[in-house]
């Protein structure tokens, strides 16, 4: 067969072309592509915990995204399997090997009060609320973040939060959980001791509540239980959400322990084993 010279030229440049276009695809596909760093990675059938399991990723496999809500990350695995997997445990910059139902969960973390607004004051009338449930909080996070969990906080500083605002960035998250840690105050000083866990909607919040205090019987504070609680935090929330009073301020044994950091840490401790518990049930 003869070509002549204008075949050739139209030969070369539509092979120029399929090349070109062949390098942006393969181009597209990398910068789209993540790498599922933990073993036991779930594949759900939608954004979030409450969606079943398809699939588990094989560490190290690499995963084509496809789609992104709620920050889940649709893909499509070697094998042509669809799915959803928590976009913050692919590519994860962390020590995390294995992945949990915590680790797949969203959760805000609410330290109470903040910036103009002090909270409840100590019984030496020196310290306020404010700071105590910023400590907490942060060590709560740090806890959870090493599990591989995605923590949102309300504030990371001493900063003002209005009380709206705090269950909308709940439910804007579409979080898994909410908790807003604080420190009681009784009327009198010294009156009374203890921490208590409140729930709100029974139906989305009491078995969070149940495994969370479940976990603060042998704290050197007295457990006084599950209470309801008519706050604006968990009562505008549509997420599963608890506030935990983990003391009160103005009791001298118990702000003694309040500021001390090896209570914050077990109190930290025993709030991460609850919400470990809890998502070892959303299956």
């Amino acid at each position: 067969m003869h070509f002549k010279p204008k075949n050739w030229i139209g030969l070369v440049t539509g092979l120029v072309i399929l090349l070109v276009a062949g390098g942006l695809l393969w181009a597209f596909v990398q910068h789209n592509a993540v790498t599922a760093t933990v073993s036991n990675l779930n594949l759900r059938k939608g954004p979030g915990l409450t969606y079943g399991v398809t699939a588990k990723v094989q560490k190290n496999s690499r995963l084509t995204i496809i789609g992104e809500k709620d920050n889940w990350y649709h893909v499509r695995d070697r094998h042509n399997n669809f799915g959803w997997v928590a976009s913050w445990l692919v590519d994860h910059p962390g020590k995390l090997t294995h992945a949990t139902t915590l680790s797949e969960a969203t959760i805000v973390l609410d330290p109470g009060h903040g910036g103009s607004d002090s909270g409840a004051l100590s019984i030496d009338q020196k310290h306020d609320e404010k700071t105590y449930t910023l400590e907490l909080a942060q060590r709560v996070a740090q806890l959870l973040r090493a599990k591989g969990a995605h923590v949102i906080m309300t504030r990371s500083k001493d900063s003002s939060v209005s009380l709206a605002d705090r269950p909308a960035l709940a439910n804007t998250n579409q979080a898994d959980a909410f908790i807003s840690f604080h420190f009681d105050s009784s009327p009198t000083n010294n009156l009374a001791s203890g921490t208590t866990t409140y729930y709100y909607h029974r139906k989305s919040s009491y078995a969070l509540a149940q495994a969370v205090n479940s976990e603060m019987n042998d704290l050197p504070l007295s457990n006084r239980g599950i209470r309801y609680g008519n706050f604006e935090v968990i009562r505008d929330n549509s997420r599963p959400a608890l506030l935990l009073e983990m003391g009160y301020i103005n009791t001298k044994k118990d702000f003694s322990d309040i500021r001390s950091a090896t209570y914050q840490r077990a109190v930290a401790t025993r709030v991460v084993r609850g919400l470990s518990q809890y998502f070892a049930t959303q299956k």
